[in-house]
């Protein structure tokens, strides 16, 4: 068993996650596996794949640093997935649950760099309703420094999706998609909702969902999984999609636990 507690009320969790978009799931994993995975972490900071980037400008005193697919290279990563599949099947609502990709991301102590708002699946080569992400911190993160949703925008529509350091165009044509409003400037008019984390709690949200987070004043190390359901299918498009993952690809169905 690699679930440290038995998912209670997922019912709940479902009608939450059909009306927000996003649920948080306290306590999910072991600590033997979250400590696999923070040291999974380390290796992967110190041998970072092809797809690595640094996400905050030079002159940031910390560093924001993410990667893209790498459960092939980390048991760790893939042993996560399958850990915490059973919850996204629910929540998508789906018979099936599949490994997309797994994405890095690590807030270095001192980050001024903020993640924009944004939707991840405009990024992605996937169509469908039933994509669903996992965000996991191996740190504890306060309020100030977690992901935030705009509850309820995992509705629709697509936004545009832009780069997030130099606010370019490069997935969708100018004018193609409605832009992300601009939730900083009306935080009050919005239903914002996010929280304080401790490891091995995780946030699941749908791929459409609008969502950001600030800076880090702490180590914040975090792996999301990226899961995908029965209606989500590979389309091919005529840009390079973040991550870019070859169209030949194939994704292991995971075994709830």
């Amino acid at each position: 068993m690699t679930t440290h507690r038995t998912v209670q009320g997922l019912r709940h969790l479902t009608d939450q996650y059909a009306r927000d978009g996003v649920v948080c799931v306290r306590d999910l994993v072991t600590p033997d596996l979250l400590a696999r995975v923070a040291a999974a972490i380390d290796d992967n900071l110190a041998a970072p794949s092809v797809l690595a980037q640094v996400a905050s400008r030079d002159d940031d005193p910390g560093r924001f640093v993410e990667d893209f697919c790498n459960w092939q290279r980390f048991p760790a990563y893939l042993e996560l997935a399958h850990a915490t599949a059973r919850v996204a099947r629910a929540l998508m609502g789906s018979s099936t649950v599949r490994l997309y990709h797994d994405h890095l991301l690590v807030k270095e102590a001192g980050t001024h760099q903020p993640t924009p708002w944004h939707q991840d699946q405009p990024y992605y080569d996937v169509d469908g309703r039933q994509v669903i992400s996992m965000w996991l911190p191996v740190d504890p993160v306060p309020r100030d420094a977690s992901l935030e949703f705009v509850a309820g925008s995992h509705q629709g529509p697509w936004l545009m999706p832009r780069t997030f350091m130099r606010n370019e165009a490069k997935w969708f044509p100018e004018g193609s998609l409605a832009e992300v409003p601009n939730v900083e400037a009306d935080r009050d008019g919005h239903p914002i909702v996010g929280w304080a984390l401790q490891p091995g709690d995780a946030v699941f949200f749908h791929g459409l969902s609008l969502h950001s987070s600030r800076g880090s004043t702490d180590r914040r190390r975090v792996v999301s999984i990226r899961y995908l359901g029965d209606d989500a299918q590979r389309v091919e498009r005529a840009w390079r999609c973040s991550p870019p993952i070859p169209l030949d690809a194939t994704f292991p169905l995971l075994n709830p636990v």
